[in-house]
């Protein structure tokens, strides 16, 4: 039997996530997920999970008072469209069952409406339910903040801080010693390509080809694109590629990036890594790694001035997901202005 991939152990382990979540609501559910499960992707499918779950728990204590799991299709018929205008104003501050307080932002709200809506069609398309209320209700209004990303300076200095921390402690500077080279091609990696935190921890050592300074790297929905990247970007990586060879993996371990465990590294350690050295470089701003993928698409946009290449680089399906980046280019125009309004006349 050949070994699972990297893609294909997440995929199960978010079967398994899904299975999990369904075994607490009703029947017809089940129905609804095998229907959508040639058209979206494992994660996609867990969101609407989790999110069903929430919608479930609410029609559970405010509308039906009885278990979620006994809720009918004849229950789902008596739903108005203020039941869900109701669920979306609940979102706002909830109490789960650990008994914490969720907060939910506009974004998940729109989300949650999002997966409610879809669910409610398949519903009325398959002519288990009379009527689709869900489509009534409107998305709520999603007002853009300002893109958050690395200006050059702030850039070097995080770089500076993967060599030599200067607020670490002694512990974490010597833990620092022992990922020193991956740290700073996992940031290098970020920086250059702009690729999404699953796609870099998801990469192989076989996806780089340095001849021709590219790799493949496997996008959201499963597609793979051949992606290229710099001097810099190459130097970082084979430098992180000889301290690699000299640690004790297991024969098939093929992963790009490991940890000191020396098994493939996680999404969370990645957030952690890029978290604690981009406090060095900009104290101020929360750096996540998308926000280093929109320092990337920030940077290209001022070199290319062209959206489309921007959305094909970073793998935006809709352009219009890109336009943000023009975000930088705004505030660097308020900027230059800054002077232009006089306070005082100089004469």
């Amino acid at each position: 039997m050949s070994k699972l991939s990297y893609y294909e152990k997440r995929d199960l382990l978010n079967m398994q996530r899904i299975g999990n979540y369904l075994s607490t609501l009703p029947e017809y559910c089940y129905d609804f997920f095998t229907g959508i499960e040639n058209n979206t992707s494992s994660l996609t499918r867990v969101n609407y999970a989790m999110d069903l779950c929430v919608f479930f728990d609410y029609l559970e204590k405010y509308v039906f008072r009885k278990p979620k799991i006994q809720i009918t299709l004849d229950d789902l018929n008596q739903i108005q469209s203020r039941n869900i205008e109701n669920f979306l104003s609940y979102l706002s501050f909830y109490q789960n069952d650990e008994n914490k307080m969720i907060k939910n932002t506009e974004k998940g709200k729109a989300r949650k409406l999002a997966s409610i809506r879809s669910f409610f069609k398949y519903l009325f398309n398959h002519d288990l339910i009379k009527a689709n209320v869900a489509s009534k209700v409107e998305t709520p209004k999603l007002h853009n903040k300002e893109i958050i990303r690395l200006e050059q300076d702030e850039v070097e200095r995080m770089l500076d801080a993967v060599q030599s921390p200067t607020t670490f402690t002694e512990r974490q500077k010597h833990y620092n010693k022992n990922t020193q080279e991956r740290d700073n091609a996992i940031v290098t990696l970020f920086l250059g390509t702009g690729i999404r935190i699953s796609e870099l921890v998801g990469l192989n050592v076989e996806d780089f080809d340095f001849s021709q300074n590219a790799f493949k790297v496997t996008r959201k929905g499963g597609n793979q694109t051949i992606l290229y990247f710099s001097r810099e970007v190459a130097e970082a990586l084979q430098e992180w590629l000889r301290k690699r060879e000299t640690l004790k993996l297991n024969e098939d371990e093929n992963a790009m990036f490991v940890s000191l465990q020396n098994k493939r590294i996680c999404v969370r350690a990645v957030e952690n890594l890029v978290k604690k050295f981009a406090k060095e470089g900009s104290p101020l701003k929360k750096i996540s790694p998308h926000k280093l993928r929109s320092t990337f698409g920030t940077n290209l946009y001022r070199e290319t001035k062209d959206i489309y290449i921007v959305a094909d680089v970073l793998g935006h399906k809709d352009v219009n997901t890109t336009r943000k980046h023009y975000a930088a280019i705004s505030e660097d125009m308020r900027k230059s202005v800054a002077n232009v309004v006089k306070i005082h006349n100089d004469d």
